[in-house]
């Protein structure tokens, strides 16, 4: 069974997605007029008044925290680990890469899932990839297509990652039992979850950025301690990416495309631009200013939060300590764990297991979120569904502490790309709305006002009554 789907892995990434995702990212690059490096500085106007509640949603900055809290899991710690395993020091390079295209990617769908938005009964702002697929095409076959696939994702798979990450993590540092670890992590995720959507995001918006700071200066510390070996680690990753390395020595090792495709796969599993994850939060949100591209920049900060600043700290720790002398008999976060214990002494594997609980923990929390989401989308919200949902999730949590690591990973491979293709498609299909989202903003910076958007302005889009109706006109 592992061998079959690493079969069907190889064939789905190596022939379809890795030319779509770079496709993709060069294509909304260049519509955008290379959104992610012009409007970055836009960032802290974008996040004005994030901590003040919203009429019927979410601040800018709880929907960011809450897509953050999805995005870095164990794919910024475990999956990077992988990268580097099967792609050598490159892959780090190309997922930097993945990562700015990325950026253009995650711009274009949450600016068209704040777009294409709707009220659910309660007056909560919904939307998401289902949303613009079904108004924004006028296919809602595809929505559906979509949010089974999502259910099938975030529902079950990814959820059976984090928990095998946070199992594997205390058995190797404190010889927890797996079960006992996957029960203690399903009670703490249960309390969480039956808070509701506000409840989540309020508790997200604080432990979120205290997570990601924690982890990010315990990287920085141990870089500093071994900053003699920083210069090299560097010129590793640049010459590993285009087979320089290997070329000058004579030796066997990574190839160009071992690193690429390595690079941009873990790179999209952890900073799950182009997914079609993020956008179910970004929907969530009342965007300040009252404008689309405005939650587009906030959720760009997001994948470049994720990309060049966690999973980088996350590399740094595996390289530093010798990728190559890593113990090969383990496997996934024992190997960061390992890493660790290299640099700073028993102590690593405690810190990485804290640190992979915490990462795990908020992650499945946002993977509820987005499943429980797209129920709505596929008129399923019903009190029990939820709670068929819920329960799914806890048993998934408790199997994937008990399941095999490779079966995991080969399946969140697939399921990945299955999300991804149907996604990228949708909006690509859509891109010149997105020019038409990305032209009025900037339109509207050089005119020196404050953005808003006035849907009086484009009839055409088929805009869902009650989304954009109560903003301030120009």
């Amino acid at each position: 069974m592992p061998d079959f789907l690493r079969f069907m892995s190889d064939i789905i990434w190596n022939s379809v997605m890795i030319y779509l995702l770079a496709g993709a990212g060069i294509w909304f690059t260049w519509r955008t007029g290379f959104i992610q490096l012009r409007y970055l500085r836009h960032f802290g106007k974008s996040l004005k008044n994030s901590v003040t509640p919203q009429p019927g949603g979410l601040t800018s900055f709880q929907a960011l925290c809450t897509s953050l809290a999805a995005r870095a899991g164990s794919g910024n710690l475990v999956g990077i680990s992988l990268a580097i395993t099967a792609g050598g020091p490159g892959a780090v390079f190309w997922m930097w890469i993945s990562g700015l295209m990325g950026m253009a990617i995650c711009f274009a769908e949450c600016s068209l899932s704040q777009l294409y938005k709707e009220r659910d009964a309660h007056g909560q702002f919904r939307g998401g990839p289902a949303w613009y697929m079904a108004h924004g095409l006028g296919m809602r076959w595809m929505g559906v297509l979509f949010s089974l696939f999502l259910l099938l994702s975030y529902g079950l798979v990814f959820n059976t990652i984090q928990a095998n990450s946070v199992a594997h993590a205390m058995s190797y540092a404190f010889s927890a039992p797996a079960l006992m670890t996957g029960i203690v992590l399903a009670a703490l995720v249960f309390l969480t979850i039956i808070r509701g959507l506000r409840g989540i995001a309020r508790l997200m918006q604080w432990l979120v950025p205290l997570m990601v700071v924690l982890w990010v200066l315990t990287s920085l510390l141990i870089s500093a301690w071994h900053i003699t070996a920083l210069p090299g680690t560097v010129a590793a990753i640049v010459k590993s990416a285009f087979g320089w390395q290997e070329a000058a020595s004579g030796a066997a090792g990574y190839t160009l495309s071992q690193a690429l495709t390595n690079g941009f796969q873990r790179g999209m599993f952890s900073n799950e631009a182009g997914l079609g994850s993020t956008p179910n939060a970004a929907a969530a949100a009342a965007s300040w200013p009252p404008h689309p591209a405005a939650q587009g920049i906030v959720q760009m900060i997001g994948v470049f939060s994720d990309t060049f600043i966690i999973s980088t700290c996350s590399a740094l720790i595996v390289l530093l300590a010798g990728h190559h002398s890593v113990d090969a008999s383990l496997e996934g976060i024992q190997r960061v764990q390992h890493a660790m214990v290299m640099l700073i002494g028993e102590a690593g594997a405690g810190v990485v297991a804290v640190a992979v609980a915490l990462f795990a923990f908020t992650s499945i929390v946002g993977n509820y979120i987005y499943a429980e989401n797209n129920l709505i989308f596929l008129r399923f919200d019903t009190r029990f569904t939820r709670w068929m949902l819920r329960i799914v999730t806890l048993l998934m949590i408790i199997a994937g502490s008990l399941i095999g690591f490779p079966v995991v990973w080969q399946l969140a491979n697939i399921t990945v790309a299955l999300m991804a293709m149907t996604n990228l498609t949708a909006i690509l299909l859509l891109s010149p709305v997105v020019q038409l989202i990305a032209s009025d903003y900037l339109r509207q910076r050089k005119l020196g006002v404050r953005p808003v958007f006035d849907p009086r302005r484009y009839p055409d889009l088929q805009l869902m009554p009650g989304a954009w109706d109560d903003v301030p006109k120009l």
